[in-house]
């Protein structure tokens, strides 16, 4: 039986957007156990006794946006605060032409949101790009003794040097690309990547091609989208790879057994060499779990932090 499917409007109409200073996106689902507010017990001062909630925050992959978790956002907005990422370049984020799109730069603009918003007991949820940001991530506040995260979830995570898919390498040649997606158009050239990358192309919708493509209708999406592919794999990558040890926290690695992006190896190869991680394996899947599968995915992620509750 295929997994059923949650419009995005039904969760964006449920959301706000978060002002902040990193060039990010960002979009906190509506928490629905606030419109209970007044059932919960007062303090002696007449305040509101709400429980600390945890936090979960969700970074998309490259081409992607935050629609990418539309089938999880509310139902883990049930266990705590939501907050959805465009990462800068992408989406609704900001897109400066600023050379500034390696994948430490976009990590820097996480970490400065979460210092920003003074955020704690994270969960980081990340997929492909967004996977190996969130690798960075949790690098970067070890490294400044911050005690903010408290889990992590990688799917489809991109971590090891490995083949690169169509898109990227091409993003190297920006005026051929530019030429290419005009003649093409953006909705079909993804409507054919996404295509690519799922186990079953017949599950891919004109609604999750238009949302893609969108911010690829404008010039400064697609320079944007090309800055991030030019730099996507780190300079530093060999460096990094060897650091994933350090990496204390509780990590699910979620992957689709016939992820054509990033393979499946990739993901053995984190299971061993984090301390604390474990693969969960999703079958009849390719690169886009949360879409794909999203009922069996979401149901991994429950589990885990079930297994690791704060």
């Amino acid at each position: 039986m295929r997994d059923s499917l949650v419009a995005l409007s039904q969760v964006v109409g449920r959301s706000k957007v978060i002002p902040c200073a990193a060039p990010l996106h960002v979009v906190e689902v509506a928490d629905d156990a606030a419109d209970h507010e007044d059932a919960l017990p007062r303090s002696k001062e007449g305040a509101r006794a709400r429980p600390a909630r945890e936090i979960f925050v969700l970074v998309h992959g490259y081409g992607g946006t935050s629609y990418l978790w539309r089938h999880w956002a509310q139902p883990l907005a049930k266990r705590g605060r939501v907050l959805l990422i465009d990462l800068k370049g992408f989406g609704d984020a900001p897109k400066p032409d600023d050379g500034r799109y390696t994948p430490r730069d976009l990590a820097d603009a996480v970490v400065a949101l979460i210092l920003e918003l003074d955020l704690t007991r994270v969960t980081l949820v990340g997929q492909s790009l967004g996977g190996g940001v969130a690798l960075l991530v949790a690098l970067s506040l070890q490294d400044r003794d911050e005690p903010r995260l408290a889990r992590l979830i990688l799917v489809a995570a991109a971590a090891y040097p490995q083949r690169l898919p169509p898109l990227v390498p091409m993003s190297k040649r920006p005026r051929l690309s530019e030429a290419l997606i005009r003649l093409v158009g953006p909705k079909r050239l993804i409507r054919w990547a996404t295509r690519a990358i799922v186990h079953d192309p017949g599950i891919v919708t004109e609604e999750q091609v238009a949302a893609y493509a969108r911010p690829l209708e404008t010039r400064e999406g697609r320079r944007a989208a090309m800055d991030v592919g030019r730099r996507i794999v780190p300079d530093n990558l060999e460096q990094i790879v060897t650091r994933y040890p350090e990496i204390q926290v509780p990590t699910l690695l979620l992957w689709g057994d016939s992820d054509r992006v990033v393979p499946l190896w990739v993901g053995r190869r984190l299971e061993r060499e984090m301390p604390r991680a474990r693969l969960v394996v999703v079958g009849e899947c390719g690169h886009l779990a949360p879409e794909e599968r999203p009922v069996a995915s979401l149901q991994a992620v429950e589990r885990f932090v079930e297994e690791y509750p704060l």
